[in-house]
């Protein structure tokens, strides 16, 4: 029988829910369990494809193609598994469900309800996905994580919370325990435990009893013992069940804080989990995993060196916009034992007009990309601020900086060539201009022009390397030197097909291709330090303990020329790829439906769920 935790949040959202779930898993884990994870966001959206980033931080790409809240990043980094779309349920996925079986006519005549039908589509799907395999046993999990995002007491979260209610009498009180995360404000150097009180009041009113109470603390003082029986008093539970997570040097040592409290202790005992089977094996790589997360959190906190990103974006104005990327970052400067400092530069403000309108955010943002060690352009859809990236890819191209060009990024240093080096000045990309004469980038045609959500090329893609590569890309031998990669793709534009030969004689080589070598997807300058750019977004498949290799590479020449070197030897040596063995198949197979880890109903067709 499956073991579920449920993670609920009080007082406020965006205090940590995903980290303190995610670092729960991580624990389990290391007793050998095999974990999965589920997010519930209780927004009317299908998916979070259509959202800005700026709306709900950044979109996050799953293997099968869904567009997916980015804490499901958290779960895939943290836990080193492959999820599916399924695993983030939205009120908008629920009620297209209840809808579409009512008009079936499933329900039998019956007057269709949020209780019982809503919240039993709820229960349903959570048990339903919880036993789909997600790591390389492919073996159902044992246990599975659920979080439920915003607040308790929102009106748009109560079918939920209704509906976990029910289910802990459907799965049984010793498969059932919920961890509820409070903020506790620290003010004036007093720890307020009301905000808490008020909130676990409202959660067992509402007929849900917190196993375990994660006061957050947002200063980096940790939670004092006379808090804590506080809030063990006023909340009816024992001090055991109290446990506090302030402020630490790094996420990454979360779970470290949470084991010292004795969580895992306390969840083994409530859940019973002495009685799972946990074979030899299993055990001996929790031991390992736990091992090598405890190095890694030591390495880093020894660190000496600085290595310094500067990061030029249109979204920088929330830091979520661009989780990913900062966790590939911060993965790839554990590896090579560097400190990380990441300068964010709106790249609007790298513009000639803003010399005249601001010149002080011009000369600041100015400053921060020529004091750079390495110049970094992520992905973004429309055209504001792309000239300011265009800029500072050139200087970056010029001055000999090491730089990677992520999906946007990848195309703009395509248009950059294409009006510096081989000089057509209006070159551009028909997403900013679709009447334009010179398009160096071009809309794909196989995605509609009508709907937005889901119509991208999502999903994991394979890319080719190109004959003769193997002797000098380095982006080639950051990947091991294997012939064929997958990444995850999302986009609806790709490099004008008709301007490839001319671009590759010019001296733009195009080392990655699709299949058919129709599709350009990775560019890499022969003659410098470090200049590539991807079409895929690879800081999806980013691991703490596996870095993805472009940004490795990217934060290793940032590094030195000699750091380098070192990294594409050990990844010549050791690089594993992140994805499941059934998951790197053709591009023909998974547009033709080759099954995933989705359902055992669904295929994926496209990069779309559909019914078999």
């Amino acid at each position: 029988m499956t073991k579920y935790i449920v993670v609920s949040g009080g007082v406020v959202s965006g205090i940590g829910k995903g980290v303190i779930a995610s670092s729960t898993g991580l624990l389990l884990k290391t007793l050998g369990l095999k974990v999965t994870a589920i997010k519930i966001d209780p927004y009317m959206n299908i998916d979070a494809g259509t959202m800005r980033p700026q709306e709900h931080g950044e979109v996050y790409v799953l293997n099968d193609g869904g567009e997916v809240d980015l804490d499901l990043g958290n779960y895939e980094r943290y836990l080193n598994v492959t999820l599916s779309r399924d695993n983030n349920i939205t009120t908008g996925k629920i009620y297209k469900e209840v809808i579409e079986k009512e008009r079936k006519g499933d329900y039998l005549g019956k007057t269709v309800q949020i209780v019982p039908h809503v919240t039993n589509e709820i229960q349903d799907w959570i048990e339903r996905v919880s036993k789909i395999p997600v790591d390389e046993t492919g073996e159902e999990p044992d246990i599975c994580i659920v979080e439920l995002g915003g607040t308790v007491g929102d009106i748009e979260s109560a079918p939920f919370v209704e509906a976990m209610r029910q289910f802990q009498f459907r799965v049984g009180h010793e498969n059932f325990a919920l961890i509820h995360v409070s903020l506790v404000p620290d003010m004036h150097g007093e720890q307020k435990t009301k905000p808490t009180q008020t909130t676990v009041h409202s959660l067992r009113g509402l007929g849900l009893l917190p196993d375990l109470i994660a006061c957050r603390l947002l200063v980096p003082q940790p939670l004092r013992p006379d808090t804590k029986s506080k809030i063990s008093m006023f909340c009816h539970v024992a001090a055991e069940q109290v446990f506090g997570v302030h402020d630490v040097s790094s996420v990454y040592h979360v779970p470290l804080l949470l084991r010292s409290q004795g969580i895992v202790e306390y969840l083994t005992k409530r859940l019973n989990l002495e009685s799972v089977r946990v074979t030899k094996e299993m055990a001996d790589g929790g031991v390992s995993l736990s091992n090598r997360w405890r190095n890694m959190t030591s390495l880093s906190e020894r660190a000496f060196d600085t290595v310094h990103i500067v990061l030029v974006g249109k979204y920088t104005d929330l830091k979520d916009s661009y989780m990913s990327v900062t966790k590939s970052l911060e993965h790839s400067a554990f590896r090579v034992n560097r400190k990380l400092t990441v300068q964010w530069v709106e790249s609007s403000d790298l513009e000639p007009e803003v010399q005249e309108n601001a010149p002080a955010r011009y000369h600041d943002a100015w400053r921060a990309v020529v004091g750079a060690r390495g110049i970094l352009v992520p992905g973004g859809f429309g055209n504001r601020g792309t000239e300011g990236m265009l800029l500072a890819i050139k200087y970056a191209r010029e001055q000999g900086i090491p730089y990677l060009g992520i999906c946007l990024g990848f195309q703009l240093a395509v248009i950059e060539w294409s009006r510096n080096v081989l000089n057509i000045s209006d070159a551009t990309s028909m997403e900013f201009d679709q009447e334009s004469k010179s398009p160096a980038i071009v809309f794909m045609p196989e995605i509609s022009k009508t709907h937005m959500g889901g119509t991208m090329r999502l999903g994991l893609r394979p890319t080719v390397f190109q004959d003769g590569t193997e002797t000098w890309s380095k982006a080639r031998k950051l990947y091991g030197g294997a012939e064929k990669i997958w990444e995850r793709h999302r986009h609806r534009y790709e490099v004008n097909p008709d301007w490839v030969e001319r671009l590759t004689a010019s001296g733009l080589p195009f080392v990655g291709k699709d299949e058919k070598g129709e599709r350009m997807q990775v560019l890499e300058l022969r003659d410098h330090p470090f200049f590539m750019g991807l079409q895929a977004h690879p800081e999806f498949c980013t691991r703490p303990l596996n870095p993805s290799p472009p940004f490795l590479g990217f934060v290793a020449a940032a590094s030195g020329p000699g750091v380098l070197q070192e990294q594409i030897e050990n990844q010549l040596r050791n690089y594993i790829p992140p994805h499941p063995e059934d998951a790197m198949v053709s591009e023909a197979e998974l547009r033709n439906g080759h099954p995933v880890a989705y359902g055992k109903d669904h295929v994926l067709v496209n990069g779309n769920a559909s019914a078999i």
